[in-house]
């Protein structure tokens, strides 16, 4: 226990290095650290949502949407493969979990209901969960000649969960392209969604983003009605709706109207990419696109077979643009244009790269919380872990002379140990983080009080100052690991079932009790050896 190979000595020395160096960084302005070169030590720890401010909101998702949307989609399938097979249906609707329909002839019943049963085995099969390949609807046949269908209780569920599961993905990679630093973003419950942004203050505009479905859609207006006949009372035409245009007036009320084809001719879930750019002949901001390989063949085949007539870009049943086709487009890009500015193509070209949110959200809860309850949360942190620091050092060097002075040193190399290590994980330091810290300071000595009194008792049954530090430290090392090892299992407890600020706790207290064990095994350790060759006491001093 009292030898230290060079290669040893070398290793604890780096890591005591790599200590500073990781800590360096956080004794200077963010701008300044952002300006040290990459193959060095620049990241900062980041500051929780109570420390540097922020948002703080909890979401609703409309998970209920889900079923409904795909109820709509059944519904347009249903209406084309009756016409094709010249089955007379009356009362086709999709309503809010089934459709029904009613059949016109008795004695085309089995026919369109083997139609249906038809649609239903097109749903592709998921291998993972069981569902798909028609064993996702239930058809059920009514009084009256009808036909009813729904989804089955284990399809509901898979797709309510799956839809929670996707917008939580969005909204992540919506808040991530904002440039904010460790947001926290989970699930509460079957339809709840907790999010905290540290550092943001734009409330509004982080809600218009993650609250825009941004759903995109490529559809044919119809050109053989008029809007403004429709919007009068007149009817709309079969699988045609009426849709406001984005653009909006003083009073708030849609510049135009547009009947458009309810069939999607391009989904936006083709598009790869989506930049804010400039028209290189106005001047003025718009937003250009890009679609994968099947996405560019379903554009250039429309565009083609559509020239000359108007083709609607839909967001969230809105009309963005309705420009007029003029020669085919074959390379799968394009451009959306409008009355925009920069900040607007750049909040849509955000939030068509993330992709749509799978079912529509609503919030429950908003909190914005000031810089200043933070900086005063960090103030009192820091005059916590100094005076415990303080106390600790001084109790140290009364009860333990030199010994305890080694330990000191131990200790205050353990703290830019942590420190360092937060800031090489780029982990998020909360209120309870910094008490974790505190309970270090404290926690980081226990070792080496154990250590010392066992040297104690050696010492008193007559042992030489070399044998009494090797059995000290041989004896006591078994007990130190035991202790350590059963917090750290608390910490990894808590970090796996606790959120937010537990988890940052958890974290402080994990690094913190590798960090002690550390310097108490071997740091002070082999402080305490090179003072022993070199002076070699009669007694030792503790």
């Amino acid at each position: 226990m009292l030898y230290f190979a060079r290669w040893k000595i070398i290793l604890v020395l780096l890591i005591c290095l790599a200590g500073l160096g990781f800590t360096a960084p956080n004794f200077v302005a963010e701008k300044t650290a952002q300006e040290i070169p990459e193959w060095m030590p620049r990241n900062q720890i980041n500051l929780g949502l109570d420390l540097q401010g922020g948002l703080h909101l909890l979401l609703e998702v409309d998970v209920v949407a889900v079923i409904a949307e795909r109820m709509e989609s059944l519904e347009n399938e249903i209406r084309p493969e009756f016409r094709s097979k010249r089955i007379g249906y009356l009362n086709l609707g999709a309503h809010k979990d089934y459709v029904s329909v009613k059949i016109r002839k008795p004695e085309q019943f089995d026919q369109a209901l083997e139609a249906v049963r038809g649609l239903a085995a097109q749903v592709s099969f998921n291998p993972l969960t069981g569902l798909g390949g028609g064993l996702d609807l239930d058809i059920t046949e009514e009084a009256g000649n009808t036909i009813q269908v729904r989804l089955t209780e284990a399809a509901v569920q898979e797709r309510q969960s799956n839809a929670l599961d996707q917008v939580i993905e969005v909204i992540r990679r919506r808040i991530d392209q904002l440039g904010t630093r460790e947001p926290t973003i989970q699930r509460q419950g079957e339809d709840r969604i907790l999010i905290q942004v540290p550092g943001l203050q734009d409330s509004e505009r982080v809600k218009d983003i993650i609250q825009t479905t941004a759903k995109m859609t490529f559809r044919l207006v119809d050109v053989t009605t008029n809007a403004a006949n429709v919007r009068a009372g007149g009817r709309t035409p079969p699988g045609s709706q009426l849709l406001p245009s984005d653009e909006q007036t003083a009073e708030g009320e849609p510049v135009e109207y547009f009947v458009v084809r309810k069939r999607i001719m391009v989904p936006g879930d083709n598009l790869v990419d989506a930049q804010a750019t400039t028209d290189g002949r106005t001047g003025e901001p718009v937003v250009s696109f890009r679609f994968d390989a099947a996405g560019a063949k379903k554009f250039g085949r429309v565009t083609q077979e559509n020239v000359n007539r108007p083709f609607a870009i839909v967001l969230d049943n809105k009309v963005i643009s309705a420009p007029v086709i003029r020669e085919p487009i074959l390379g799968g890009t394009g451009q959306i244009s409008g009355s925009f500015t920069y900040e607007e193509v750049n909040d849509l070209a955000v939030l068509l790269r993330a992709g749509a949110l799978a079912a529509p959200v609503r919030f429950l809860e908003e909190r914005t919380v000031g810089p200043a309850l933070g900086a005063d949360s960090i103030a009192a942190g820091k005059i916590a872990a100094i005076i415990g620091f303080i106390l600790v050092m001084i109790f140290m060097v009364i009860a333990y002379g030199t010994f305890g002075i080694a330990a000191d040193v131990a200790l205050i190399i353990n703290m830019f140990l942590i420190v360092g290590a937060l800031s090489a994980l780029q982990a998020t330091l909360t209120l309870p983080g910094i008490a974790g810290i505190v309970l270090t300071i404290g926690m980081a000595v226990d070792a080496n009080v154990l250590v010392f009194e066992r040297i104690r008792e050696e010492l008193r049954a007559g042992k030489t100052p070399f044998n009494a530090m090797e059995a000290g430290y041989r004896r006591a090392i078994g007990t130190i690991l035991d202790a350590n090892i059963t917090t750290f299992v608390a910490a990894a407890i808590l970090f796996a079932m606790g959120s937010g600020p537990v988890k940052g706790f958890a974290v402080t207290l994990a690094i913190g009790i590798i960090t002690s064990v550390f310097t108490a095994v071997f740091l002070t350790r082999m402080i305490l050896v090179f003072w022993l060759r070199r002076t070699r006491p009669q007694t030792l001093p503790i």
